[in-house]
């Protein structure tokens, strides 16, 4: 009886653990975050003065036979007259309130330009970002599965093709078969599934090559593992095998270079979206650095930024959901 009088309580063993594991979860969400707020900072301090070296923008809006004080009664409207550093300070300020400024082009604010512009560049990113995991995962399951034979040769030479040819000229050359030669899909436009799915293929097929290949080679690494020889000596079919215990141990890598292709898709909507004339974000920022529009092109280059920190403190938090070491090691 003293034994156990003695003994602690199971709860007040464990819960000294307990709690040092959730207040390191939190620590290390703490960490993040404020490294994603200090990335942000950076990001909009880099677009804020780089984007001024293109050139005076007042010199765009005026015709060639402005007088001087036109151009300075311009300049004083949109707040180029004063110092840079005030300038600075005031962006910094204003961003603080989500206050993106006046677009000097379209002189509107400028939330609700991206707020137009977004549902496009969104929509041909998810649609892309289907394409690629429909092709990817299949693709690298079968290369893994069959590994050295003409399956597998076939795919990872569509994964070096895929890898090695820019998205543009990947985009003309959709353009000039499908468009020109069979009138099968349109070459432009917005507001159909038949315009979506040229830009949508175009800008999935550097991501299809990334994926595929890295999951082809993680699932190589767990194929050889202990437990799957168990698995395959309990009888379990390969498919069942890699399927069931193979996937889940060679996700974690594909899900990083998922959650960074997300942001990848959204960044290299630019080149899509002008090559397909899509409205969305990426033909903005074109839009914006031709006509020297600062609070536009700002706002558009911290979206990209917010984009990719966003997804990869989102991918980084969700190893503790595929892997429990990592969950234990924080």
């Amino acid at each position: 009886m003293s034994d156990l009088t003695l003994r602690p309580p199971r709860t007040a063993r464990t819960g000294r653990p307990r709690a040092a594991a959730r207040t390191g979860v939190l620590r290390a969400v703490l960490v993040r975050l404020g490294t994603a707020l200090l990335v942000l900072l950076c990001t909009a301090t880099v677009s804020f003065f780089l984007v001024r070296l293109s050139g005076d923008p007042v010199k765009l809006l005026l015709p060639a036979d402005a007088t001087a004080h036109q151009e300075a009664v311009l300049r004083a409207g949109l707040g180029l007259d004063r110092p840079l550093i005030t300038q600075y300070l005031d962006f910094l300020w204003d961003l603080l309130h989500f206050d993106f400024g006046t677009s000097i082009s379209y002189n509107e604010p400028v939330g609700h330009v991206l707020a137009d512009r977004l549902p496009a560049t969104l929509e041909l990113a998810a649609a892309a970002l289907v394409v690629t995991l429909v092709i990817a995962l299949p693709a690298g399951i079968v290369a893994a599965m069959r590994r050295g034979r003409a399956s597998d040769r076939g795919i990872m030479t569509g994964v070096l093709l895929g890898q090695s040819t820019p998205p543009f000229w990947v985009g003309i050359l959709l353009i000039l078969v499908f468009a020109v030669g069979l009138h099968a899909l349109p070459a432009s436009g917005y507001g159909t599934f038949a315009n979506l799915v040229l830009p949508a293929v175009t800008l999935s097929v550097y991501s299809i090559a990334v994926v595929a290949r890295l999951l082809r080679s993680s699932l190589i690494d767990v194929l050889t593992s202990d437990h799957i020889r168990t698995a395959r000596a309990k009888g379990f079919g390969p498919v069942k095998t890699v399927l069931t215990h193979g996937l889940r141990n060679a996700a974690l890598p594909v899900v990083t270079v998922i959650g960074l292709e997300v942001g990848s898709l959204l960044g290299g909507a630019i080149l899509t979206e002008q090559v397909f004339s899509w409205p969305g974000v990426g033909q903005l920022t074109i839009e914006a650095i031709s006509n020297r529009d600062f609070p536009l092109v700002q706002a558009t280059v911290l979206f990209f930024a917010a984009t990719f920190v966003v997804v990869n403190l989102l991918v980084d938090l969700s190893y503790s959901l595929l892997d429990p070491r990592v969950r234990t090691s924080r």
